[in-house]
């Protein structure tokens, strides 16, 4: 009697088959699992070529975020998976020299997230194991390589920059400073005092109905929009404050304002935020290249503004939004190259 084999060993079988006329290419992985993405990638740096796997944490309906216990469990849950998915795809065999992980929302003392132990410690297994170098980055300056990787400006690394990180958890611009073919943050020269982009955007957005995270729904409306809207943010020195946005949207869509009117409200309001910050921090610590990173910089409407009044640098839209690739980058650059 013939016994059929199980799909799971089939697979197995067939891998390792092809594993044996499939080219080695050493990599570097990156891990990130931040408080809404699972994230892993692997940076080929033989042919410059990044492949990356991700997933939104599950929110329920009607909510603007998660609490630190539901992240790690989630986290927990899924990032072999995302792991397992990212390796079936690829067509070569990777050889990892080193691995990056985030460990810290930014490069503070203070700075700590739960999140990001599901991700440190699955690093910290997975270099012990395979006996290679393991190191830790920052969120933000996952975000910041990636942006420099997504716009092919590794001019930046020779000198210092001005680099915006703007997302559902941190609106903040630092000075970025090389230092031995690394990048290193040095100074916070601007930030919110209260509400960040990034949860305006989702807190409005829920208001609305829209699903969360709400950016991509909300810039959906907003492009509907045929009016003008006029908007005047509140800068404080080279800092800002967003809380006030929220009740302006709140209160239009209690006037039954056009949505589409209300959600583009929103967005240009976070636009002339930024750029009257960014103008600031310019004036006050003298010209440098600027870098736009994080979830809300890959709005369109925000970009395309921005590009108009600013001499700036993007991150792909596809990398703005969280990832693990500035830090499978960041891990290349720490281990020295390969």
């Amino acid at each position: 009697m013939t016994l059929a084999l199980s799909t799971e060993y089939s697979d197995l079988l067939q891998k390792n088959y092809k594993n044996k006329y499939m080219k080695k290419k050493e990599c570097t992985l990156g891990i990130d699992t931040s408080n809404y993405t699972t994230s892993a990638a692997l940076f080929c740096h033989e042919d410059n070529m990044m492949y990356q796997n991700r997933r939104l944490l599950p929110v329920e309906e009607g909510k603007c975020g998660l609490r630190q216990s539901d992240a790690v469990f989630h986290h927990t849950q899924q990032l072999h998976i995302i792991i397992d998915e990212l390796y079936r795809r690829l067509d070569f065999i990777p050889v990892i020299k080193a691995i990056g992980v985030s460990a810290r929302p930014r490069d503070r003392i203070d700075s700590y997230m739960p999140c990001f132990t599901v991700g440190v410690n699955i690093a910290n297994t997975l270099g012990t194991v395979l006996n290679i170098p393991v190191f830790e980055f920052s969120h933000q300056m996952g975000h910041i390589a990636a942006a420099v990787y997504s716009a092919d400006a590794g001019y930046l690394y020779k000198d210092k920059f001005l680099a915006f990180h703007v997302s559902g958890g941190t609106t903040e611009a630092v000075i970025v400073s090389p230092e031995n073919d690394n990048l290193v943050v040095s100074d916070i020269v601007g930030k919110t005092l209260d509400l960040h982009a990034g949860q305006a955007i989702d807190r409005i957005g829920v208001k609305m109905g829209l699903p969360f995270p709400c950016g991509k729904e909300l810039e959906k409306l907003a492009l509907q929009c045929e009016k003008k809207v006029s908007v005047r943010p509140c800068i404080k020195g080279t800092d800002c404050c967003l809380s006030g946005l929220q009740n302006i949207c709140e209160k239009l869509l209690a006037e039954n304002t056009d949505r589409s009117e209300t959600a583009l409200t929103c967005l240009m309001y976070i636009e002339k935020t930024i750029e009257k910050m960014c103008v600031a921090i310019l004036d006050k610590y003298g010209a440098m290249p600027v870098l736009f990173a994080g979830g809300v910089m890959s709005d369109s409407i925000i970009r395309e503004e921005l590009s108009k009044k600013l001499d700036c640098i993007f991150a792909s839209a596809e990398l703005s939004s969280d990832n693990a690739c500035g830090t499978a980058v960041l891990a290349y650059d720490a281990f020295g190259g390969i």
